[in-house]
């Protein structure tokens, strides 16, 4: 055996392929602490094998999970299992990260536009003066599909720094045919390049363009006629609409969702996010994965959410960059039964952030969730939010080996730290991914 260098924090033993045999497992993790933060485990906290003690394993076999459990269950020699052994020393597996929520591709920046905030302008008010989305609108057409993309690497990249291996990327910052194909063109990109999972939702109901004011019904035709282009041409994994005062209205809402049904494609809303515009019930009605923001989600909502099995995802960095006092209704959730996810809402205006770390931390101090449920909200729920819970988001066996390796004994300490990221290893389906940047 090898042994580790004095820099290192853990050691790695490697096997070489026998070429004439076979082995049970690819890579095998042993002297884990694992939080599985599966269902099946639901009554330990964080789905902890072991009682947190470094005495489990995690196995991998063609990027699915195939063993999960304690060491001691392992039948045979270690050295005769696996391919690859990892010995993590003791530090914490969790299931790779999910960001459910983000407007990660996009031109330009608007950080004027903040600065006008500061000084004591409203969402609305930077909105009705021709700023907000359509600023963004406006640079995104300009640039290549190359420019969007390296644009858009750095927050990609950060993301995958801190143990990110799915990512909702929504389009809605091209606004005609175009350019949000684009965009999502570009989201799947994302997705090669950096061999992680993507989804990509089509926004084009996210805000009017310049050149429809005054004509929101027509632009909705439009909406709806472009989504079943991009359709048929396999770049929309789900719909999405903003539901609000600046945004569309129930009515133009639904109609961009009944044609999403009858594309056989799966809802999402932003709904509740500056007043309680039954964006929640509405997303109840249309069997939505979730309605994303929540601010001001009524009880009568709720219940419908619960009802419908539709996830409440919040953006806790949106919370905190544009200073919104108004907070979800975590108590009502939780004693409903709703699942509760999270997401960074990766945008130029209203939250410009690229770490699912410091969201979990926020949800905790600004919105009351427990670390548990915010590590959920990153996982499980995240994975449920997306309508991909029954391959990721959580350590059962058969599922995707998506890990996320981190030198901290208890997984409250991702929640509790504040700008220290203590990820040491991430797999996607298995293989190792390298540092990005």
């Amino acid at each position: 055996m090898v042994e580790p260098a004095a820099k290192d924090l853990w050691y790695v033993h490697r096997m070489q392929r026998r070429r004439n045999g076979s082995k049970q497992f690819d890579l095998l993790l042993t002297n884990c602490r694992v939080a599985t933060m599966s269902e099946s485990q639901k009554d330990k906290p964080y789905g902890m094998l072991a009682g947190g003690a470094p005495d489990s394993a995690v196995a991998v076999k063609d990027g699915r999970l195939a063993f999960v459990g304690l060491q001691s269950e392992l039948q045979g020699s270690l050295n005769e299992l696996a391919h690859e052994i990892y010995d993590t020393q003791g530090q914490l597996v969790t299931p790779g990260l999910i960001d459910c929520h983000t407007h990660i591709v996009y031109g330009g920046d608007r950080c004027d536009e903040w600065e006008t905030k500061l000084k004591g302008a409203s969402y609305e008010e930077v909105a009705e003066a021709g700023g907000g989305i359509v600023n963004t609108v406006d640079k995104t057409r300009k640039l290549s599909p190359d420019e969007l993309l390296e644009m858009s690497k750095p927050r990609v990249e950060a993301l995958l720094n801190e143990g990110v291996t799915s990512i909702d990327i929504k389009s809605g910052f091209g606004l005609n045919l175009e350019n949000e194909r684009k965009t999502l063109q570009v989201g799947r990109k994302i997705g090669e390049k950096y061999n992680i999972t993507v989804l990509t939702t089509y926004l084009g109901a996210h805000a009017l363009p310049r050149e429809y004011k005054g004509r929101q019904d027509e632009y909705i035709d439009t909406v709806v006629s472009d989504l079943e282009v991009l359709s048929k041409e396999g770049l929309v994994d789900a719909v999405d609409a903003f539901c609000e005062t600046i945004g569309f209205t129930e009515a133009q809402t639904a109609k961009v969702f009944e044609k999403a049904q009858e594309l056989g494609i799966p809802r999402r809303l932003h709904g509740d996010a500056l007043h309680d515009g039954g964006g929640g019930a509405l997303a109840a009605k249309f069997r939505c994965l979730s309605c994303d923001h929540c601010e001001y989600t009524s009880l009568e909502s709720v219940k419908a959410m619960a009802a419908s099995g539709t996830v409440a995802v919040f953006l806790p960095s949106a919370n905190y960059f544009s200073q919104w006092k108004k907070r979800p209704p975590v108590e009502a959730f939780r004693k409903n039964g709703v699942p509760m996810a999270l997401g960074t809402n990766c945008n130029p205006g209203s939250s410009p952030c690229c770490s699912m770390l410091l969201n979990l931390n926020m949800a905790c101090t600004l919105m009351g969730l427990t670390p548990e449920e915010a590590l959920l909200g990153a996982t499980r729920n995240a994975a449920k939010a997306m309508g991909i819970s029954d391959d990721r988001g959580s350590l059962d066996v058969g599922k995707a080996a998506d890990l996320a390796v981190w030198d901290v004994k208890k997984p409250c300490e991702l929640v509790y730290m504040l700008g220290l990221n203590r990820l040491t290893r991430c797999y996607r389906e298995g293989t190792l991914q390298p540092k990005r940047g």
